[in-house]
């Protein structure tokens, strides 16, 4: 299944591809970091820590402290698929990352990225 495979890919290889994305559009690793840190709880300290870690990206989130109760706002699709139409809710959380570090990419402002509350 497509779900596991991205939930067993490590942690340490797939955040750096998130920032490289948000980079190459001018947009900082700092900005990456505010919105992984708004998404899971994690703090900054604690995200370095799991890229030099052997943690999965699916334990990344499965393990994360404060996954913000607004998430369930965000809008739209990323790679053609709508995240309303996502079903499994540790896809779902990864997607809205994706989602939100794409709206990054875009040149969107971070008030314009978050959903409103």
């Amino acid at each position: 299944m497509a779900s596991e495979k991205i939930f067993s890919l490590s942690f340490a290889k797939v955040y750096p591809c998130l920032i490289a994305k948000a980079q190459r559009k001018g947009r900082t690793k700092e900005e990456v970091l505010f919105l992984t840190e708004w998404l899971t709880g994690y703090s900054g300290e604690e995200i370095e820590a799991a890229l030099s870690s052997d943690l999965t990206y699916g334990d990344f989130f499965r393990s994360a402290p404060a996954m913000h109760p607004s998430r369930g706002l965000m809008k739209g699709s990323i790679c053609g698929i709508r995240l309303d139409a996502i079903e499994d809710p540790l896809m779902k959380d990864i997607r809205i990352l994706d989602k939100l570090v794409d709206d990054l990419a875009k040149g969107k402002p971070m008030e314009k990225i978050l959903p409103k509350e």
